[in-house]
């Protein structure tokens, strides 16, 4: 069954004005059965969004308007596609609270859900590690090496994974390698795969599913899945579920390289 699980709207404040319903009917005509809208939840109200456009998440006041508008096209469609609710939701280091509160007043409006890491936290400021190869440079001089962003990344990820954040916590983890994102911006070869190994070992010991990201092939700096085709490999001899997302900000993108990634979730 073709399925997409990571799918953004035009609720998306850095997306685009693609209708949800064009994502759907893209979906249908391409022959996919069930796809989850993923967007990126709002942030904690208490939490400044460090990107210069402060449009990481979606803007809280349009929260009803995104599950309204959902529940009708789920029922619309319904002999054609299933269709999930869903959020993809930071998790933020400090924040715990905050977003369990969330979750806790969203989950049992939704289907499903992705735990994202986006943002790092050192000497008490947050950066937000993927939003532009500048941002990343300058991250990684502060910290002192690239090495140091890459391990704060993982050590962050892990902290998600075994993170309590109640009952509705999100059972996927979301694009484990996005720290690969600039890889060929910063041109170091950095090894991470004894990170990469503990954190799919990791969750396959908390019983999570991996966002199988086809979004990096896209990236000009980075030319590869989220995680890289031998860990999803990986993870599949760990028994972890594999779920495909395309990570879709417009509807152009939806579905991205599935029919590259897909024979590995077989």
């Amino acid at each position: 069954m073709k399925r997409d699980a990571h799918i953004h709207t035009q609720y998306c404040p850095h997306g685009t004005n693609d209708t949800i319903e064009n994502y759907i009917k893209k979906a249908i005509k391409l022959g996919f059965k069930d796809i989850t809208f993923t967007e990126h939840a709002p942030l904690p109200t208490n939490f400044v969004d460090p990107t210069p456009e402060k449009d990481s998440g979606m803007d809280p006041h349009k929260l009803i308007s995104y599950l309204d508008e959902l529940n009708t096209l789920k029922e619309q469609y319904k002999e054609n596609i299933h269709i999930r609710i869903g959020f993809e939701v930071d998790y933020i280091v400090g924040y715990e609270t905050e977003t369990t509160s969330f979750l806790n007043i969203v989950g049992p409006q939704i289907d499903d859900a992705i735990l994202s890491v986006h943002f790092l936290k050192y000497n008490d400021e947050y950066t937000c590690i993927d939003y532009s190869e500048d941002t990343f440079l300058e991250f990684a001089n502060k910290l002192g090496s690239v090495q140091a962003v890459y391990d704060l990344y993982y050590e962050t990820l892990k902290q998600s994974i075994s993170a309590d954040l109640g009952k509705y916590k999100p059972k996927r983890i979301g694009h484990p390698t996005l720290i690969h994102k600039f890889q060929l911006a910063h041109g170091e070869s950095i090894n991470d795969d004894e990170h990469i190994k503990q954190v799919l070992q990791l969750m396959a010991d908390n019983h999570c599913e991996l966002d199988v990201n086809s979004a990096g092939l896209a990236k000009k700096f980075c030319k590869e899945s989220y995680p890289p085709l031998p860990y999803i490999q990986y993870a599949k001899s760990l028994n972890i579920p594999l779920v495909f997302g395309s990570d879709a900000h417009q509807v152009a993108d939806l579905h991205q390289f599935y029919d590259e990634i897909f024979p590995l979730n077989n």
